[in-house]
């Protein structure tokens, strides 16, 4: 017996010791300092994760009820360089998918990005579990063909097969079906749109800006097309949060793409 409760007291020392040493470095810390504590440190931990990415604001919230652009009247898609609308949004659109920085999956989810990548098969390569991320965070998947040929002269068969091709290997991939295409080097023709629409495409999304020297010129509806960076300048959310301060400095916010479209 006095064994058995020799070794009950033992055991229960034990459990108070580890709760002991638990919750002491915490309260060492203070109350402040223990509400910091988590996966991302000081700068985020406040609510408000803008500052962390350099932003002087949270950006606003796009409008609910946007419209829409509707498709032209012979039935093929339209080809849109930038969205007429009167609200306060620019819209931001990733290309290819050489590009795969890991802080910008980052970026998205804590900003809540509502970004749209433009996926080329050949380029994207192994590289689909980043972009599969991409969404799960809010980002939307689209069509940028399958090898990135420049689309304009070839016959309907050969852009059939790149354009729906690239729908059926996105719709393996991430169980969507994409509703925007944009053509490679935004060359396209009228064939472009036939093949488009027949892979079940609802616009041809070209572009108005690109950061390149032109975002200080941000209007309400632009298009703004990220394309890959070379691997010893800005990373791709280095460009893209220098862009969003422009955004605020112009007072606007980033849309959805899809919603308008």
């Amino acid at each position: 017996m006095r064994a058995r409760t020799l070794v009950a007291a033992g055991l229960a020392a034990v459990l108070l010791t580890g709760c002991a040493q638990s919750v002491d470095p915490i309260e060492r810390l203070g109350k402040k300092a223990a509400q910091r504590v988590g996966s991302y440190g000081p700068a985020r931990a406040d609510g408000r994760p803008y500052r962390h990415w350099g932003l002087p604001a949270p950006l606003p919230a796009p409008p609910r009820v946007p419209a829409r652009t509707r498709a032209d009247r012979d039935g093929l898609p339209p080809v849109v360089r930038r969205v007429e609308t009167s609200d306060k949004v620019v819209f931001l659109t990733y290309d290819d998918g050489a590009e795969k920085d890991p802080r910008f999956v980052e970026l998205v989810r804590e900003l809540r990005l509502p970004v749209s990548m433009f996926l080329t098969d050949s380029v994207v390569g192994p590289g689909y579990g980043h972009f599969a991320r991409l969404q799960s965070v809010g980002a939307s998947i689209q069509n940028h063909t399958l090898d990135h040929p420049a689309l304009r002269g070839l016959p309907y068969t050969g852009q059939r097969a790149e354009i729906c091709g690239q729908q059926e290997k996105v719709r393996s991939r991430f169980g969507v079906r994409p509703r925007l295409l944009r053509p490679p080097y935004g060359t396209y023709d009228r064939t472009t749109l036939r093949a488009a629409a027949d892979c079940g495409l609802s616009a041809v999304v070209l572009w108005s800006v690109s950061p390149e020297g032109e975002a200080r010129g941000l209007r309400a509806g632009d298009i703004v097309s990220m394309t890959s960076g070379e691997a010893t300048g800005p990373t791709l959310t280095e460009r893209t949060t220098a862009l969003l301060r422009e955004v605020e400095r112009r007072g606007l916010t980033v849309g959805r793409l899809e919603d308008y479209l």
